[in-house]
C-alpha cells in the first residue's frame, strides 16, 4: 500500500484521475492490422500461383476462355481464403481483450463506486464478490472464504483458495496465494485487493505481449508446395525452350515452334492440382469434423499427419475433468473404489474381493458424513450427472451413490442445522446435523493435517481406540505421492442438542478414515497414447498441475518413465542446448509458465520435430499459435486459445487428436497419390511433344487438346483419389521427415515410367491410326481417347502405392471410383461425337476397331503398372 501510495478508503478521484492518464487505460494494446486490400494481395505472392497465372495467360493466348476463367477462379479462391484465415493472429489477441470485465467496484474518496473497468488505476481499491471477472491484478487486502478460477492462467483444474498471507516473492504464478489476477473469475466467497498492475503490466497482458511477439510456422505442406512449384517453374522454361530450340534447329518456323513450346508448357503445369489439393484437405477437414476435430485453417489437415511430437496439457484432455473418489482409507481397510468421473456406478474392491461398504460400519459412516459434510448438488444429466459446486465434493457424492445412498434421503433423516463453511485459514468444513430421533452429530472434512488436529479418537468396527497420528500421517504421503488430493473426514456424537456451531466445539473428534480423489484417464486416452508410440509419435504431458499429480496421471497412461518429471522451477536459467537435451529425455512437465510452455515448444521444433500443441487457457495461447498445429478444447476452452489455434476439439478428448494424425496421414497419402497419377500425364504429353519435335513429326495432340485432358482427367479422376480410405498401416509407419521432398526417389520412378508407359502408348494410337489411312484429326482424336483411357486404368493402379490393386475390399472402400469413371466415359463420348465439341477442338468420331485398339493399350499399361508394383514390393521398396 505504501508503495503504491494508496490507503483502505481509496484513492482520491483527482489522483485516479491523473494515475489514468500516467498509466493508460486498463486495455490490452492492439496490434497494428494491414489493410485488407494489402492483405489481400499479399496471397497472391506464391510461385505457384505465378505459374498458375501463367498457365492462366497461355489459355488465353489459345482463346480457350472456359479453361481461363476455371484457373483464374482457382487462384482467386485459394486468395479469398487465405485472406479469411490470415487476421488469426489478430483475433487472439482481440478476444484477450475481451476477456477484461466491463465493470469494476473500487472505493474512491471512502465511497464504493461502479466504474468502467479500462479506468482502474494502480492502487484502486477493489471489490470482488462471486461471479465477477477481475479487473486487475490484485494483491489482496481482505478474503472471506474466497476462491478464484484461475485455470485460464495456470492450468489447474480446481478454484484456488485466497487469502492475505504473503508467499516467496519467486513462487509460482498458480501458489501466489494472496494474489488475484486479471481475467480470472471469483467462484465462491468475497476480497478486497489493491491494484497493482493494470493494461499491459498484468499477467494477461504480458501473455498477450508474447502472443503478438510470436510467429506461426508455415505447414510442411506449404513448404513442400512452395519447392514443387519452383521446380515445376524451372521443368516448364527448361523443356519449352529446349523444344523451341530443337524446332529451329530441325528447320521449323519459328511461330509454329512458338506455339508448340506452349502446348508443351501447357502439358507440363497441372492446372488441376490446386482445386484437388483444396478438396482433398476439404473431404479430410469433414471426415475430422465426423470424428470430432474441427478444422480451422485447411492445410492443418496435412501438417497433423507430419507430426512427431504431441505436447498436451493434463486437465479434461488426457483426463475426463471430473473429480473421482478412487481410495478409501480407513483404519482397518484400504478400499479401491472403480469408475470414472460422474458416473454414479463402479464397485468397492478390498484387494481384488468385491466389497458392500455399507455392511462395514466405519465405512458406512464416512460415506454419510462425505454426503452430509457438503455443499455440492448433482442431478441427472443424459447418462451421466450434472454438478453444481465444488467438484471434490461433488466426488463425494458420487461415492455415496456408488454404494447405494440415496442423498436426498439422508438429507431428511438428518437435516442440517449450521454451518462452519472451508475457508483457506481454516482448510476443513464442519456440519451439525440432527436426526429426529434426538442424535446429534458434527461431520467435518477437510485438509488432514487440520482434521488430525481435531481429532484424538480413530474408529474401527468395534468402537473407537486412540488416534495414531503417525500412521496416518504416513498412510497420507504415501497416498499423496501417488498423485491423489486427500481429504479426511471425522465426526463427533453431541450428547445434548445444539443449534449453533462454534469452532470451540470443533475437539475431541473421532476419525472416520482419508479419500483419495484425483480427475482419472480417459480410458480411451489412455489407448490413444498406446496408438501414438505405435506411430512413432512421443507423447508429451505439460501443465500446471502439481508435479505428483502429473506424475501418476503419466505413469497410467504409460507417458515418459515414471521417474522423471521436471517442473516450471527447474527449468529457469536453462539454455538452448540444454533445454534441447532436455525435451529429448523428459516427457512431463509440471508447473510450467506460458514462456515456458513455448520455449519447449520451439526447443523441439529446434530438434526437428513437427509439434502439437494442445490447450484450453489463455496461457496456452502463445505455444499454440508457435507450434505447428495448434489444437484447442472446444467445450472448455477459452476464446483465445481457440483464435491461436488451428484445429478445435469438439469433445476436449486427446483420443480424437490421434484420430486427426491418422485423417492427416491419410490426407497426404492422398495428395501424393493425386501428385503420382497427374504428373505422368503431364510427363506423356510433354514427352509426346518433345519427341515428335526431335524426330521432326507431327504432333499427336494439340495445345488446346492437352489442356482438355488435364482439366476432365483431374476434376473426374484426380478427384476420386481424395475420398480415399486410410490404406491399413498408416498407423503402423513412423512419421514422415519434415524434411524429406514431396515424393521420393521410387515414386520420381514410377512418374518416369508410367510416363514412358504413356508416350509409348499415345505413339502407338497416333501412328496406328495414320497406318490406317485417317486423317490428322481423327488419328489425334484417338490419341487424346488413348491418353484418358491409359489414366482411367492408371487411376486403378495409383489408389494403392505399392498393393495390387484388385480385392474385394478395395474394389468397394472408394464408390468415387465408378462415379468418376463413368463420369469421364460421359464426357470423352461427348468430346468425341457431339458437333459442338468436335469442331471445338477438331474431333472426329472413332469406329469400334479404334476403341478396340485403345482398350487394349490401356490394360497393356494397367498390367505393366501391377508388375513394377509386384517387383517393388519384393525388392523392399517402399512409397
Amino acid at each position: 500500500m505504501e508503495t503504491l501510495g494508496s490507503r483502505p478508503t481509496g484513492l482520491p478521484e483527482e489522483e485516479a484521475q491523473i494515475r489514468l492518464r500516467r498509466h493508460g487505460p486498463n486495455r490490452l494494446a492492439s496490434a497494428p492490422r494491414r489493410p485488407p486490400w494489402r492483405r489481400f494481395l499479399a496471397q497472391f505472392d506464391n510461385l505457384l500461383i505465378y505459374v498458375l497465372l501463367a498457365a492462366a495467360t497461355v489459355t488465353a493466348v489459345l482463346g480457350d476462355w472456359v479453361d481461363t476463367v476455371a484457373i483464374v477462379g482457382v487462384v482467386v479462391v485459394n486468395a479469398v481464403v487465405g485472406f479469411v484465415q490470415e487476421g488469426k493472429a489478430e483475433d487472439a489477441l482481440a478476444a484477450i481483450g475481451q476477456m477484461l470485465t466491463p465493470k469494476a467496484v473500487v472505493r474512491r474518496d471512502g465511497h464504493l463506486k461502479e466504474i468502467p473497468a479500462d479506468a482502474v488505476v494502480p492502487g484502486d481499491i477493489v471489490i470482488l464478490a462471486a461471479g465477477d471477472r477481475v479487473p486487475a491484478d490484485l494483491r489482496l487486502l481482505e478474503s472471506k472464504d474466497l476462491a478464484v478460477d484461475e485455470s485460464l492462467l495456470t492450468g489447474e483444474s480446481i478454484p484456488q483458495n485466497k487469502g492475505v498471507q504473503p508467499v516467496p516473492a519467486d513462487a509460482p504464478l498458480a501458489e501466489r496465494r494472496s494474489m488475484a489476477y486479471s481475467g480470472s473469475l471469483v467462484t465462491r466467497g468475497q476480497g478486497v485487493g489493491v491494484v497493482v498492475a493494470t493494461g499491459e503490466a498484468t499477467e494477461i497482458g504480458r501473455i498477450g505481449r508474447l502472443l503478438r511477439e510470436v510467429t506461426s510456422l508455415r505447414t510442411p505442406l506449404l513448404t513442400k508446395l512452395d519447392r514443387f512449384a519452383r521446380v515445376l517453374t524451372l521443368a516448364t522454361l527448361f523443356l519449352a525452350s529446349l523444344a523451341f530450340a530443337l524446332g529451329l534447329w530441325r528447320g521449323y518456323p519459328w511461330l509454329e515452334m512458338f506455339l508448340a513450346s506452349v502446348g508443351l508448357a501447357v502439358a507440363v503445369i497441372p492446372e488441376g492440382l490446386p482445386a484437388i489439393l483444396t478438396i482433398t484437405l476439404a473431404v479430410g477437414v469433414q471426415r475430422m469434423a465426423r470424428r470430432q476435430a474441427i478444422i480451422r485453417r485447411l492445410p492443418a489437415v496435412e501438417t497433423l499427419g507430419a507430426v512427431t511430437a504431441i505436447c498436451t496439457d493434463k486437465t479434461g484432455t488426457l483426463t475426463k475433468n471430473e473429480m473421482t473418489v478412487t481410495q478409501v482409507a480407513t483404519a482397518e481397510a484400504e478400499v479401491t473404489v472403480e469408475g470414472a468421473g460422474y458416473d454414479p456406478h463402479g464397485a468397492f474392491l478390498q484387494g481384488d474381493t468385491p466389497l458392500d461398504p455399507l455392511t462395514d460400519p466405519v465405512l458406512q459412516r464416512l460415506l454419510l458424513a462425505g454426503a452430509l459434510c457438503n455443499d455440492a448438488e448433482v442431478a441427472p444429466d443424459g447418462d451421466g450427472l450434472r454438478i453444481t459446486g465444488d467438484p471434490m465434493e461433488a466426488a463425494l457424492l458420487v461415492l455415496a451413490m456408488k454404494a447405494g445412498l440415496e442423498l436426498d434421503r439422508l438429507r431428511e433423516q438428518w437435516p442440517r442445522v449450521d454451518t462452519l463453511p472451508f475457508d483457506s485459514r481454516r482448510q476443513y468444513m464442519a456440519t451439525l446435523h440432527h436426526d429426529h430421533q434426538g442424535h446429534v452429530a458434527i461431520f467435518l472434512k477437510g485438509a488432514p493435517e487440520r482434521v488430525l488436529d481435531r481429532c484424538d479418537r480413530e474408529a474401527r468396527v468395534d468402537g473407537t481406540r486412540s488416534l495414531v497420528r503417525e500412521h496416518w500421517e504416513a498412510l497420507a504421503h504415501r497416498l499423496a505421492k501417488s498423485g491423489l488430493r486427500l481429504l479426511a473426514i471425522a465426526y463427533q456424537p453431541l450428547p445434548t442438542p445444539h443449534i449453533e456451531l462454534m469452532e470451540d466445539d470443533l475437539e475431541g473428534f473421532t476419525l472416520l478414515g482419508l479419500v483419495g480423489i484425483m480427475d482419472p484417464p480417459r480410458p480411451e486416452a489412455v489407448e490413444a497414447v498406446h496408438t501414438a508410440a505405435e506411430a512413432g509419435i512421443r507423447v508429451k504431458m505439460i501443465t500446471g498441475d502439481h508435479a505428483l499429480t502429473a506424475q501418476a496421471i503419466g505413469e497410467r497412461m504409460g507417458i515418459g518413465d515414471a521417474r522423471h518429471t521436471v517442473t516450471g522451477a527447474e527449468l529457469e536459467g536453462l539454455g538452448t542446448s540444454e533445454l534441447r537435451h532436455l525435451v529429448r529425455q523428459v516427457d512431463i512437465f509440471a508447473r510450467t509458465t506460458p514462456e515456458q510452455k513455448l520455449l519447449l515448444v520451439e526447443a523441439l521444433q529446434a530438434n526437428g520435430e513437427v509439434t502439437a500443441m494442445t490447450g484450453d487457457g489463455v496461457n496456452d495461447a502463445p505455444a499454440l499459435k508457435r507450434a505447428d498445429i495448434g489444437i484447442a478444447m472446444g467445450r472448455k476452452g477459452s476464446e483465445v486459445a481457440k483464435e491461436a489455434a488451428e484445429m478445435v476439439l469438439a469433445d476436449d478428448n486427446f483420443a480424437t487428436i490421434v484420430h486427426a494424425i491418422e485423417e492427416g496421414r491419410t490426407v497426404f497419402d492422398n495428395i501424393k497419390k493425386a501428385l503420382l497419377f497427374i504428373l505422368p500425364t503431364n510427363g506423356g504429353e510433354a514427352g509426346v511433344i518433345l519427341v515428335s519435335v526431335a524426330l521432326g513429326l507431327a504432333l499427336p495432340v494439340s495445345a488446346a487438346q492437352i489442356l482438355w485432358i488435364n482439366m476432365v482427367t483431374a476434376v473426374t479422376l484426380a478427384l476420386a483419389l481424395a475420398f480415399e480410405a486410410p490404406e491399413g498401416d498408416v498407423m503402423k509407419r513412423p512419421p514422415r521427415d519434415p524434411a524429406a521432398p514431396l515424393l521420393n526417389p521410387y515414386l520420381l520412378w514410377r512418374i518416369f515410367f508410367v510416363s514412358l508407359l504413356m508416350v509409348a502408348g499415345a505413339f502407338a494410337a497416333f501412328h496406328w491410326t495414320l497406318a490406317r489411312g485417317a486423317d490428322l484429326d481423327f488419328a489425334r482424336t484417338a490419341t487424346v481417347n488413348a491418353i484418358v483411357a491409359f489414366e482411367a486404368a492408371y487411376l486403378l493402379s495409383a489408389r494403392f502405392f505399392q498393393r495390387p490393386a484388385f480385392s474385394y475390399a478395395t474394389t468397394t472402400s472408394n464408390r468415387m471410383v465408378p462415379l468418376a469413371l463413368a463420369a469421364l466415359f460421359s464426357i470423352q463420348m461427348a468430346y468425341t461425337y457431339l458437333p459442338p465439341l468436335q469442331t471445338v477442338f477438331s474431333a472426329r468420331g472413332l469406329d469400334g476397331t479404334t476403341w478396340l485398339f485403345i482398350a487394349v493399350l490401356a490394360v497393356g499399361l494397367f498390367i505393366a503398372v501391377e508388375t513394377e508394383k509386384a517387383v517393388s514390393r519384393r525388392l523392399g521398396f517402399r512409397a
